[in-house]
């Protein structure tokens, strides 16, 4: 009879954890807040930070992340009790099409963090589970800004990354709740420190204010002259030296970046070649500064994208090597000693806006710059060029309901 009650218990104990997995079962009161077009604003601005799943109910992922969110709720309710604290929040995008096409939701489920009403760059692209979820918020939790108890500390500091200082006279003020809030949403981009009085008083001669320390020793600092209480000017100060123009593609920003929809001009460099990379930056912000939003600057490691590399027919030892991905097709910018040549970088990227780059991979070079003499052969169509190499780093479809989108043919 014991063993009959054991049995028992454990179908019913399995039956749960099915019932669970398929969302059809709910352990606890989740608390989720289901967002509208009413009170979304109220919601997010009045959340210190905000997870918020956009999804449908017909997408089997949105099913099966549904009980692992609710879940992971009731453990970070238990942890941080204050509801302006901490808030999980869902939209049904079936239901609230405007608010899904405002937040460019692109696939289901979307997991988006929110600070303050603010939508954070990066969305949350971890593990699907209980664990992974809470403790993502947990991270969330930890202070951004750490404290300098002696100004010997920033002689110190990792000169690899890019560091923001705060001096201030006092930790319970505006001009430092300011400079917290842009370090919560900055977190990722930059390192964040912050002296007080009477630490900070030998650099506070005009009052509280903040310098930028760019990556390397021998550049120099740059100092934020606008007014702390600001929020707008000091974020957009911070964002524009946090986020450099041309970012390192890594496996882990992979898809995040190729996410953004836009086409890659990507630098291909051997890590330690800081030389060549410092060169394409320059002529990145020389050539191509108003191209920024219709093309992303990147560079990456040749041996860790030794693939993408191959699939151009090079090897690291051809490093440096410039080229676009379009997410349709891959070409090769000519020369990296030709990036100095003034236009030069920025034609190239011209040419693929254009179509000329995938024309002239189809049909050879344009009639107008035919070689003097040279005689076009009837019919004769060069080959194509590669494929894609880092559309594969796209959200997969063994993950996420993808929404589709049509792209021009580049």
């Amino acid at each position: 009879m014991k063993l009959l009650a054991v049995y028992l218990s454990l179908d019913v104990r399995s039956v749960t954890l099915l019932l669970l997995v398929m969302g059809l079962s709910t352990p606890g009161q989740a608390e989720i807040t289901s967002l509208d077009s009413g009170n979304i604003e109220d919601v997010l601005n009045n959340a210190g930070v905000a997870l918020v799943n956009f999804y449908a109910d017909w997408c089997r992922f949105s099913q099966m992340l549904h009980p692992i969110f609710e879940e992971a709720s009731n453990i970070v309710r238990e942890e941080f009790p204050d509801t302006k604290q901490v808030v999980f929040a869902r939209v049904d995008c079936d239901q609230h099409s405007d608010i899904a096409q405002r937040y460019r939701i692109t696939k289901y489920p979307t997991l988006k963090l929110f600070r303050n009403g603010m939508m954070m760059k990066r969305e949350y692209r971890g593990q699907r589970s209980v664990a992974a979820i809470a403790d993502f918020i947990r991270q969330q939790q930890v202070d951004p800004v750490k404290e300098i108890h002696s100004m010997e500390e920033v002689n110190t500091l990792d000169r690899s990354k890019r560091n923001i200082i705060g001096y201030f006279n006092q930790k319970d003020s505006d001009n430092y709740h300011t400079y917290e809030k842009v370090a919560n949403i900055l977190r990722d981009d930059c390192m964040f420190l912050a002296a007080f009085s009477p630490v900070s008083d030998s650099e506070r001669f005009s009052g509280d204010n903040m310098i930028f320390k760019p990556v390397g020793e021998s550049i120099p600092d740059m100092v934020y002259l606008g007014s702390l209480t600001n929020f707008d000017l000091t974020y957009a100060w911070a964002q524009d030296k946090c986020v450099p123009l041309v970012r390192e593609i890594t496996f882990e920003n992979g898809e995040e970046l190729t996410e953004e929809g836009i086409p890659f001009l990507i630098l291909f460099h051997i890590k330690e070649d800081t030389e060549s990379l410092e060169k394409f930056q320059h002529e990145v912000a020389r050539q191509l500064i108003s191209e920024k939003g219709s093309i992303n600057f990147l560079h990456a490691d040749c041996d860790k994208f030794r693939h993408p590399l191959l699939h151009i027919q090079k090897t690291p030892a051809d490093c440096p090597v410039i080229a676009i991905d379009s997410f349709r097709h891959m070409y090769v910018f000519p020369d990296f000693k030709d990036l100095a040549i003034p236009g030069k970088l920025r034609q190239f990227v011209l040419d693929l806006h254009s179509g000329k780059l995938h024309r002239e991979f189809h049909h050879g070079p344009d009639p107008t710059e035919s070689t003097p003499g040279q005689e076009e052969t009837e019919g004769e169509v060069a080959s194509n060029p590669p494929e894609s190499s880092f559309q594969k780093l796209a959200p997969s479809e063994t993950r996420y309901t993808i929404l589709s989108r049509d792209r021009d043919e580049l």
